[in-house]
């Protein structure tokens, strides 16, 4: 597992597309610009639509990771 220190956590287990998603740009808009937010997720289309998500709006995936049950993100908030 990846070790980075989020400042925000964000729980999406149990979400569906597009729900994760939505969550995210509500939570990103409430951080300031360098702050890490952890994404956990159980949603597999998560693996495709976050790093879209970041790629999109300027946002940087540091890292993500994976166990038998949850998938982990670990998001950068740009400019």
């Amino acid at each position: 597992m990846v070790e980075v220190k989020a400042d925000h956590i964000m729980d999406a287990c149990g979400l569906y597309c597009p729900e994760p998603v939505m969550l995210l740009h509500n939570k990103v808009r409430e951080m300031t610009s360098g702050q890490v937010l952890q994404v956990l997720a159980t949603d597999p289309s998560t693996q495709r639509d976050i790093p879209k998500f970041c790629t999109f709006l300027g946002h940087e995936l540091i890292a993500q990771d994976a166990d038998e049950e949850r998938f982990f993100y670990y998001i950068r908030k740009g400019e």
